[in-house]
């Protein structure tokens, strides 16, 4: 019998906490919705969601003192898993209506609006998923999966170098154009989709996350 992973769902005041933890304890996990420091710091896995603004997630997320824990927890190879604007956050840059704010530059590159002929991009779409991908391990090409947003990253701009490093793997999807879907780099995972809202796809992905915990 193998250990139930302990998983929390950093609550900075942006994002459906409840949602995520329903989804993370039907995929298996203990989950606890906290922004205590020793507590987040000492799960598995820290899960980090966003909705709104960027700039509001960022300095919601600095207020409550998430930015050094999701440092910390990545200095120390801790997973950690951004979700929707959660993701979108720990770049470096977010421009929204033409205003730039500061990210967490734990990857380069911007977050800019969506171009499609239909803003926001909301509803069901497939994934593009990058080849050796563990976090789609298992799931159908024409699994479907849950978006609205109406920025998103539109160039991978991070590269390794070093042949000894594995390369991140970069997940695509496509509204009006291509922009990253997913990124698993190291301990830190992160989806432009909502894994908690997208089904059954999403509770096997949500198990791929926490089985690598």
């Amino acid at each position: 019998m193998t250990d139930t992973k302990k998983v929390v769902v950093f609550d900075y005041g942006f994002g459906n906490v409840r949602s995520a933890e329903r989804a993370l304890v039907r995929a298996g996990a203990e989950v606890e919705i906290t922004r205590d420091y020793d507590t987040a710091m000492a799960a598995d896995g820290l899960l980090v969601p966003g909705v709104g603004a960027f700039a509001a997630c960022v300095e919601g997320l600095r207020a409550a003192r998430g930015d050094w824990v999701i440092g910390r927890r990545l200095a120390g190879g801790r997973p950690v898993m951004g979700i929707c604007v959660g993701m979108q956050i720990l770049f470096a840059r977010g421009v929204e209506h033409g205003h730039e704010a500061e990210g967490l530059d734990e990857w380069p590159g911007t977050v800019g609006p969506l171009k499609a002929p239909v803003v926001p991009h909301m509803g069901w779409n497939t994934v593009q998923a990058a080849a050796g991908s563990r976090l789609f391990a298992g799931l159908p090409d024409d699994a479907r999966y849950y978006f609205v947003h109406s920025y998103a990253v539109h160039d991978w701009e991070l590269e390794t170098a070093n042949p000894l490093l594995t390369p991140p793997r970069v997940s695509w999807t496509t509204h009006g154009e291509p922009f990253v879907a997913a990124v698993e780099n190291g301990p830190l995972w992160a989806t432009q989709f909502h894994p908690e809202k997208s089904g059954d796809a999403g509770a096997q992905l949500l198990s791929n996350w926490i089985g690598t915990l």
